[in-house]
């Protein structure tokens, strides 16, 4: 390995929080400011009227399950390159790839549930309540779709061998990613629960 990977690898500001930790976080703050406005503006236009109710497609809950599930995995690969148990990790990395997959499948499948329904975005006379529920899930889906490169880099990664106890930052860097996407994912079911 070389002087400068090493360096990058181990870098810490004067404040001890590592430059790439510390752009993580500015990017999940961003989101998080991106759907709070996106769930704002829904409470807002809802209150407007021309708002025609109907129900969420059932298979949200099939992925919200799939979702918790993938922290899950994700939690034990993290646990496993701790420990150095590489096999364990590469294996939960597959799986946690997996189900990331599944649960970008099922929004599909939700929005194709949403046109049999005669739900579309935008349009003229289109109903504003659906059009907000592609948004969410989409964009939420588009983020789901970086974490899979994410955790597809982080795979690679593991099958060289880059990822163990002493190597950590990649694994650590999507662990906090994919918890984020999953948390924000179970927000945004449950406030569509409440609010539709």
């Amino acid at each position: 390995m070389s002087m400068v990977a090493k360096i990058n690898e181990d870098a810490n500001d004067a404040a001890g929080v590592h430059p790439l930790k510390f752009a993580l976080w500015l990017i999940i703050i961003s989101i998080i400011m991106m759907f709070a406005a996106f769930t704002s503006a829904y409470i807002v236009r809802r209150a407007e009227g021309n708002w025609l109710e109907f129900d969420l497609p059932s298979i949200l809950a099939l992925n919200s399950a799939i979702i918790v599930l993938s922290s899950i995995t994700m939690q034990l690969a993290y646990f496993s390159a701790k420990k150095n148990n590489l096999g364990t990790l590469k294996m939960m990395l597959l799986l946690t790839v997996g189900l990331g997959t599944a649960f970008l499948i099922g929004q599909w499948y939700a929005w194709g549930d949403l046109v049999q329904n005669n739900i579309y975005f935008g349009g003229s006379g289109a109903n504003p309540a659906g059009s907000f529920i592609y948004v969410l899930t989409g964009v939420h889906g588009f983020h789901i779709i970086t974490g899979l490169i994410f955790l597809l880099i982080v795979l690679a990664s593991s099958l060289r061998y880059k990822i163990h106890s002493k190597k950590m930052l990649r694994i650590q860097l999507c662990t906090i990613y994919w918890h984020f996407l999953g948390g924000l994912w179970l927000y945004l079911y449950f406030f569509l629960l409440l609010n539709h």
